[in-house]
């Protein structure tokens, strides 16, 4: 049996049938980063950005964006999410913030994709929301880092 799940015998695209599964809890952390300019990163840090609170607008747009994931992913599964966090690390050494997303949901199917939805939409907020300050913003290393829960077990990346 092939490792990609998603296709039928004839090749077509289909949505997992996980209606034998057990529900189990499960949970997923994902991280991702924002490189930017000194100014822009010292704008976002001393709250000199225009449009408001950067941080505080990107952590609701990535939370919302884990509700959201089914929508935009084409196979993936409605999940009733139980939790979802972002949280960010203010590297100034390197003009960087690290975005990390932690999802939790008790279901058949993991929510690896609502971690990384989340961590991705977190970032484009952030450039969103400068870009009149820094056009040159790079957003990278969008990844999972962690998952616990279902038949494939715990996976860790290392370290953060």
């Amino acid at each position: 049996m092939s490792e990609f799940t998603h296709f039928d015998e004839q090749g077509n695209a289909v949505m997992v049938d996980v209606s034998q599964k057990a529900k189990t809890e499960r949970t997923a952390v994902a991280t991702g980063k924002i490189t930017m300019s000194q100014k822009c990163f010292n704008d976002i840090a001393d709250g000199g950005i225009k449009k408001g609170d950067v941080l505080g607008t990107a952590r609701l747009a990535g939370i919302m964006a884990t509700k959201q994931t089914a929508n935009l992913i084409p196979l993936c599964h409605i999940l009733p999410l139980e939790q979802a966090s972002i949280d960010f690390i203010m590297d100034a050494e390197n003009c960087e913030i690290i975005a990390k997303c932690t999802v939790k949901a008790t279901d058949k199917t993991g929510v690896e994709m609502e971690a990384m939805m989340g961590v991705s939409v977190a970032l484009l907020t952030i450039y969103d929301m400068c870009k009149a300050v820094d056009k040159a913003m790079t957003l990278s290393d969008i990844c999972l880092q962690e998952k616990h829960g279902g038949k494939s077990g715990v996976y860790k990346r290392g370290a953060l």
